[in-house]
């Protein structure tokens, strides 16, 4: 079995374990959304989304639903949130690069009468650690945790306000018609065959009424974190001058005085026009380099049983039985829309993450193919880590 297609065979959840589960209230998803910690607010929105479903799937017989995906999708984004191996992944591409070591050894040859010798054989390793110093990539966290509260504010509020809903045609009134990013057009239909999905008993029905359902909540979130994706992807800035004055802060021991001499030093030897064209290419490439990390870490998804996704390749998996063949029109019309290879997995690949139609192929047949994965329903982190981020804290442990 292709790594990424554990769990195929399986038709979803057991429908009496996810019964057991009590779905968040709006009261607890506005708590949620109202929390100021961005790494907190993060872990507790994962959690909630595996709640919500739980409890959707409970009355759907037990197939993936939007938020099913959306759990393993703010797991992922919690790592970019805390930044977590983002640093080192910019260490890693830095490290590897032909062209930044060229310039490195540029840097070596200019500062050579300058700077001490046991400094500058570690010049590469100081050069890495200027550029994550200076490289911005707070302002990638901080474009991460705000999708992350964009769409959960607003999502997971109608999907726990359905939850609770005694009349769905009076929970689909209060959505806003028009199209996305400010209509709820799609979130309207999709409520609408969820609501079906709930209460016809043909299995097939069922699994692409959900499928649907969950392109169209996709479709509807993707378009409204559009911003945010590409301000993700931006955000990463190498100014030339800040990473020669950091360069310089990290290459030139001693206190301010010394440090004055030795850049002193720099310029009589008629050396500093060369510096500053070496700074200007390291800058270049790093900042080439720093926006490939930012796009692994948003084009990567971890899913359960140590399944990785990398969206920048075709889909390694199968559709499962119930949807290798489809017949629903609307979902066959949906599909014509955002799916350029019907039936197909081949050129599934993202390859630009801004682009909303290349991340809504991927991620229309992600949830094609992974709809009937009833591990996609565990836990996303253990008892212990939920109640310490309940009370407001960070867990220990890897989450």
């Amino acid at each position: 079995m292709e790594k990424g297609q554990a769990g195929m065979s399986q038709t979803g959840a057991d429908v009496h374990d996810l019964g057991e589960d009590i779905p968040p209230l709006l009261e607890e998803v506005e708590r949620i959304a109202a929390h100021a910690d961005p790494v907190v607010r993060n872990l507790q929105i994962t959690h909630c989304y595996h709640r919500l479903a739980r409890a959707l799937a409970a009355r759907t017989g037990g197939g993936s639903n939007w938020c099913t995906f959306a759990v393993w999708a703010s797991k992922q984004v919690g790592q970019t949130i805390r930044q977590e191996d983002l640093a080192r992944t910019v260490g890693r591409l830095l490290q590897n690069s032909p062209e930044v070591t060229v310039v490195v050894e540029e840097l070596v040859r200019t500062l050579r009468r300058a700077v001490p010798a046991d400094v500058l054989d570690h010049a590469h390793k100081t050069v890495r650690q200027a550029v994550v110093s200076v490289a911005r990539l707070d302002a990638v966290s901080a474009a991460s945790a705000q999708g992350n509260l964009k769409v959960f504010e607003e999502i997971a509020r109608e999907f726990a306000r359905f939850l609770a809903a005694a009349d769905v045609e009076e929970f689909c009134a209060a959505l806003r018609p028009g199209e996305p990013p400010e209509g709820q057009r799609y979130l309207r239909q999709a409520f609408t065959r969820y609501h079906r999905a709930t209460t016809t008993l043909d299995h097939k029905q069922r699994a692409e009424l959900l499928l649907l359902a969950n392109i169209e909540v996709g479709l509807h979130e993707q378009t409204r974190l559009q911003p945010e994706i590409t301000a993700a992807l931006q955000g990463p800035v190498v100014d030339p001058r800040e990473l020669e004055s950091r360069l310089l802060d990290l290459l030139l021991p001693g206190n301010r005085f010394v440090r004055w001499l030795r850049l002193t030093l720099v310029t009589l030897l008629g050396r500093r026009t060369a510096l500053h064209r070496a700074v200007d290419r390291l800058a270049d490439r790093a900042r080439v380099l720093v926006r490939r990390a930012v796009t692994e870490h948003l084009m990567t998804m971890a899913l359960p049983g140590g399944d990785v996704l990398d969206l920048s390749v075709d889909l390694p998996a199968t559709f499962p039985p119930l949807l290798a063949e489809l017949a629903d029109p609307d979902l066959l019309a949906l599909l014509a829309t955002v799916d350029p290879t019907p039936d197909s997995l081949s050129g599934t690949a993202a390859r630009d993450w801004s682009d909303l139609p290349d991340r809504m192929h991927y991620i229309a047949d992600m949830f094609r193919c992974h709809a009937a994965r009833g591990d996609l329903f565990d836990p996303p982190f253990t008892a212990t880590q939920v109640d310490e981020l309940t009370a407001g804290r960070k867990p220990g442990g890897e989450l």
